[in-house]
């Protein structure tokens, strides 16, 4: 079990590596990748055992404790990305085929990245693990609801077919998860231990399978899908950032809103355009680079955050460590790290 342990930190930390890579295996040996293609569903069901099984009660505290907050989150995600998503593809004028893809990128709940993207920028964590399962939750009636009311005039959308999908790819897993978290509780600590590489072979396997579906439409129109969820991608981030500067939230707060929004589940979007747009292949391309752009832009903003500062700002956990750190390589006497 600790060559799994060992195995999942090294997995989680080159995520965004093995995506490329996974990105690039689709587009070399598109016939292989595509075998993985009708297990897309099963594959993200199996992500979201996974944070289900990380789940408790406790997460979710936070809508009663600090109701404001959690709300602003959800309303941000599904209301700044979803029409991000649509005016860049009004701007940009993208075929049928890309607008839908973006729009279902953009009207997914967030990432469970986030989370641990929110904690290396020294965001309020526990807000944002809230607000993760709070809109994954959510996703069953307003992604179907805002695909209807943005994505119809390009293509056909059935929202209550799109709603039985997330249902079974989402919720169940889920519940399935939190229920077995529940009554097994430390007898699962092992499988645990071993999620993050589950669940990072899942969602490579997946962007894999959706860039070899799309390989003759990725060189054909791949630079224009990448610009847009470049684009889409940094519009959440910014205006998450400024929606929760402008109702008053905090420094951390102001972190996790930016993260929350800006980073979509593009596993969910590849999942459902699979399942639901496979007579056109390019509505999972916008998901499938969202997999590896959004997992770039995370860290990398997390960087920047981690070093902002707001006076009166408790010491977090990594000013801790590396004050320790400090200390001892100063010669001082170790202390214990609270928290």
């Amino acid at each position: 079990m600790q060559v799994f342990v060992t195995l999942s930190r090294l997995a989680n930390k080159y995520f965004a590596v093995l995506v490329v890579f996974a990105g690039i295996a689709g587009f070399v040996i598109p016939e292989t990748c595509k075998l993985a293609a009708p297990y897309i569903s099963i594959l993200l069901g199996v992500v979201m055992f996974g944070m289900g099984l990380t789940l408790s009660p406790a997460d979710f505290r936070e809508v009663f404790r600090r109701p404001r907050d959690v709300a602003i989150g959800i309303v941000g995600q599904f209301v700044i990305m979803p029409v991000s998503a649509w005016v860049l593809c009004i701007v940009m004028d993208l075929p049928p085929e890309v607008a839908v893809g973006l729009m279902l990128l953009g009207c997914c709940p967030g990432g469970t990245a986030s989370n641990v993207v929110t904690f290396l920028a020294r965001g309020d964590v526990a807000l944002s693990v809230t607000i993760t399962s709070c809109t994954t939750l959510l996703a069953p009636v307003m992604t179907p609801a805002l695909m209807y009311l943005f994505a119809s005039e390009w293509l056909e959308v059935d929202p209550v077919a799109m709603f039985v999908s997330i249902v079974q790819i989402i919720v169940v897993p889920v519940a399935a998860g939190v229920f077995a978290h529940k009554w097994l509780g430390r007898k699962l600590d092992n499988i645990v231990a071993a999620l993050p590489l589950v669940s990072v072979i899942s969602i490579v396997t997946i962007a894999a399978a959706v860039v070899g579906g799309a390989q003759k439409q990725l060189v054909s129109a791949g630079l224009l899908v990448f610009a847009a969820v470049a684009l889409h991608n940094a519009m959440g981030l910014g205006f998450g950032y400024l929606f929760a500067k402008m109702l008053g939230m905090n420094l951390s707060k102001r972190k996790c809103l930016s993260i929350e929004v800006g980073m979509q589940n593009s596993g969910l979007g590849a999942a459902l355009a699979t399942v639901h747009f496979a007579m056109n292949p390019m509505a999972a391309l916008p998901s499938a680079i969202g997999a590896l752009w959004h997992n770039i832009t995370g860290p990398v903003l997390a960087t920047v955050f981690a070093k902002m500062r707001e006076e009166g700002e408790e010491p977090s956990f990594f000013d801790r460590i590396e004050a320790l750190a400090a200390k001892q390589k100063a010669g001082d006497a170790p202390e214990a790290v609270q928290g």
